[in-house]
């Protein structure tokens, strides 16, 4: 392939050697048929010289890139699968693929993949994906990123021609194979596993190298400090991950120890779900009876998981040190969702005293009022100025009744963000939701004749959502 300058391999991730990974060999597709090419970040990446032939070599037969690695690593890990310990983890559907520079501000990124294969760490599953779970995954990361969630990049989806079986959705059913583009792969699982085996060699080696590629302010030339700046750094990252998850209304819905990174973004989408309405006992899994993952119930799972971490490091720290560091998710998680909800209302802050304020009133009208959740935020984006839409939205009848007249009085002392962004077209129409139902309806005609018009119309209006929020750039 023809080398952009902005295309900057960088393939770190086996200098941490023997213990942590196994090469592999993807699978061999019988198809490979492309239905989601990220275009944006290709560029961004220099890989938008990539033909339509190559792309498919490198993100589906998955050739190596350039320059990167010669062969995927299924990375090993363990973990905590709703609070029970599982030694037998790791990449079992997928691998790493590829690591390069950010050339906007340098950040080590990773190729990952999903449905490419059977690892040594399968089961006796069959390392395949779902072209429905592909599909889901993909609307996830376009609305969360269109939302200022820190989320993975759904880089690449090719259909790959198999017939798959499985118990929770009409079988036999497509088959694809998708690649994410993610900060790292750096999961609280990963140090479970070397402590699990006590392995405080291993561990000392996947601290030191976590903090030189991912949080290099956190260095420090004591190996037992090293630790705790690790853990306290992961705390702030995780705690900003639950509060941009609270202020978006996101159920993960599969909270694991090997569902979180260090660094704090949000990745592996399987049942997850954005709620109709504030409710915190509301669950994404359906198999989540007894509601250990409920929304509402995230921000205390995420401090368990992190927890996990301290445990794992406490081989190579003593524990004051890394209490102290866990000290600092609960002021993170606070800080992050006054600043996470500001954002989203677009308003500009009246200090922590107000702001707290604001939030307390905010979730106790969503909940004793039932209104949309993103219908509140559209219509009351900009505080009062946005009053022209909550007069002619849906929910106009509970914004004039006696439950909002606290709020209202506390919006009164707001003024818009500069970049509220009022007079974007997107906020002269209706809000851009991806509820379940949604999905459903998105999906029902790819399965029934390959029909994918609506997929393709959501992916635009997150698209316009996120230029009317300013988390995406304008086209």
């Amino acid at each position: 392939m023809p080398v952009s300058p902005r295309y900057t391999p960088d393939p770190r991730h086996p200098e941490l050697g023997d213990g942590f990974f196994d090469p592999v060999r993807p699978a061999d597709f019988p198809a490979h048929i492309l239905r989601l090419r990220n275009r944006r970040w290709a560029e961004r990446l220099g890989l938008d010289t990539l033909t339509a032939e190559e792309w498919i070599a490198h993100f589906a037969r998955f050739e190596p890139l350039p320059g990167n690695l010669p062969q995927p690593l299924a990375l090993r890990y363990h973990g905590h699968q709703f609070m029970q310990y599982n030694p037998d983890l790791g990449d079992g559907r997928g691998f790493l693929f590829a690591q390069l520079r950010d050339p906007e501000d340098g950040r080590l990124l990773d190729f990952g993949t999903k449905g490419s294969g059977r690892t040594p760490w399968s089961r006796g599953g069959d390392g395949r994906l779902t072209l429905k779970g592909g599909v889901r995954e993909v609307l996830a990361t376009s609305m969360l990123e269109a939302l200022g969630v820190y989320t993975s990049k759904s880089f690449s989806l090719v259909e790959t021609g198999e017939a798959l079986h499985r118990g929770d959705e009409p079988s036999p059913t497509r088959s694809s194979v998708l690649v994410r583009l993610s900060h790292s792969h750096i999961r609280i699982g990963s140090f479970q596993r070397h402590a699990f085996n006590e392995d405080a060699e291993r561990l000392q080696r996947l601290t030191d190298y976590t903090i030189l590629t991912y949080m290099p302010q956190a260095w420090n030339d004591d190996p037992a400090a090293r630790a705790a700046a690790l853990l306290r750094e992961a705390c702030v990252n995780v705690a900003r991950m639950g509060a941009s998850w609270y202020a978006a209304g996101f159920v993960h819905g599969v909270l694991n120890t090997d569902n979180i990174t260090v660094t704090g973004e949000s990745f592996d989408y399987g049942p997850y779900r954005f709620l109709p309405v504030f409710d915190p006992r509301f669950t994404a899994a359906y198999f989540d009876r007894n509601g250990l993952y409920a929304f509402g119930r995230q921000p205390t799972v995420l401090h368990w998981n992190l927890e996990r971490l301290a445990e794992c490091l406490s081989f190579l720290c003593e524990e004051a040190p890394l209490v102290a560091a866990m000290d600092a998710f609960a002021p993170a998680f606070e800080t992050a969702m006054r600043s996470e909800v500001l954002r989203r209302l677009g308003l500009a802050s009246n200090g922590h005293e107000a702001d707290g304020e604001l939030i307390r009133e905010v979730y106790r009208f969503l909940g004793a009022s039932r209104a949309g959740y993103e219908r509140f935020f559209f219509d009351w984006r900009g505080g009062l100025a946005g009053e022209w839409r909550a007069e002619s939205s849906p929910e106009a009848a509970k914004y004039a009744g006696p439950d909002f007249a606290p709020l209202r009085a506390v919006l009164e002392g707001y003024a818009p963000s500069e970049d509220a962004n009022l007079g974007h077209p997107y906020f002269a129409g209706e809000p851009c939701t991806l509820l379940i139902d949604e999905i459903e309806r998105i999906w029902a005609p790819i399965a029934e004749k390959d029909d994918w018009s609506l997929f393709e119309a959501k992916l635009d209006t997150i698209r316009v959502m996120g230029e009317a929020y300013g988390t995406l750039p304008a086209t």
